[in-house]
C-alpha cells in the first residue's frame, strides 16, 4: 500500500470508531460520496464492530435529558446543515487536498496509485485491553501483508518495542507479524502464513527493543481480539 492509501484506510477506522473531529467527519463523508469502495469498507467495518457496540451495558438517560435536548435544538425549521466553515476544530491538513484530488480524479478518470480504492482486507480485528477499550485495529489482507492502526495513546519506552502477533493455528503457535518502535500506523509484511480466517486471534505486546527474544510473546498484552471475516 502507498502511504496515501494507508492514510485513507486508517482514516476509515477512525471514522467508524468515532475518533474524528466534526470537521474531519464532514470532509470524510464528502470523500465517501466519491469512492464506492471506501464506502463499502466503512460499511464492513461497522458490521465488524457491531458486536463491540452491543457489548456495552445499557445506561438509562438522566432525568430531564429529553427536555434539555429539545431546548438545545433550533426553534426554526430545523438545524442548518453542518458546514466546515462554521466549525472551530481544524481537520487534518492533508484531508481537504485528498478529497479535492479524489473528486477530480473521479471526474477525469485519473488512475494515480494514491487515488485507487483501498483494498479490502480478508479479516479485520479490533484489539481491546483488559477493560474492553479499543487499542488498535488490524487489517489482514491474506497475501502476507497486513496493517495496524492504533486508536489509543500508547507510550512506548525507548528500550521497548511493540510487537504484533497472530495465532494461525494451535500447531503453529503465536507468530510475529512485525515490530514497531512507536504506536503509529504501519504496514506489516511477513511470509509463509496461511490465509487468515474468522476468529483468528491477534494481539499486540510490549517487548524488549527489537522484539521478543524467544520468538513468542513475553511482555504485557496491550490489546487482543479475534478477527471478523470481510469476504
Amino acid at each position: 500500500m502507498t502511504d496515501r492509501t494507508q492514510e485513507i484506510t486508517a482514516l476509515a477506522d477512525e471514522y467508524v470508531l468515532g475518533l474524528l473531529s466534526e470537521s474531519e467527519d464532514i470532509l470524510f463523508e464528502a470523500l465517501l460520496g466519491h469512492d464506492p469502495a471506501l464506502a463499502n469498507r466503512v460499511g464492513a467495518l461497522r458490521d465488524t464492530m457491531l458486536p463491540l457496540d452491543l457489548s456495552a451495558p445499557q445506561v438509562p438517560l438522566a432525568p430531564g435529558f429529553a427536555a434539555r435536548v429539545r431546548r438545545a435544538l433550533p426553534a426554526a425549521t430545523g438545524a442548518a446543515p453542518r458546514k466546515a466553515a462554521n466549525l472551530t476544530s481544524a481537520p487534518k491538513a492533508w484531508l481537504p487536498g485528498l478529497i479535492a484530488a479524489s473528486v477530480v480524479g473521479a471526474a477525469i478518470g485519473f488512475g494515480g496509485a494514491a487515488l485507487r480504492p483501498a483494498p479490502l482486507p480478508t479479516v479485520v480485528a479490533v484489539l481491546v485491553d483488559d477493560n474492553g477499550v479499543p487499542q488498535a485495529v488490524i487489517d489482514d489482507y491474506g497475501n502476507d501483508t497486513a496493517s495496524v492502526r492504533f486508536v489509543a495513546d500508547i507510550t512506548v519506552p525507548p528500550d521497548r518495542s511493540l510487537q504484533v502477533w497472530t495465532l494461525p493455528s494451535a500447531e503453529m503457535g503465536p507468530t510475529s507479524l512485525g515490530t514497531l518502535n512507536a504506536a503509529s500506523a504501519a504496514a506489516l509484511r511477513f511470509a509463509d502464513l496461511p490465509d487468515p480466517g474468522a476468529q483468528q486471534l491477534y494481539e499486540v505486546t510490549l517487548e524488549p527493543l527489537g522484539g521478543s527474544p524467544t520468538g513468542r510473546p513475553t511482555g504485557p498484552i496491550i490489546g487482543k481480539g479475534f478477527a471478523a471475516s470481510q469476504t
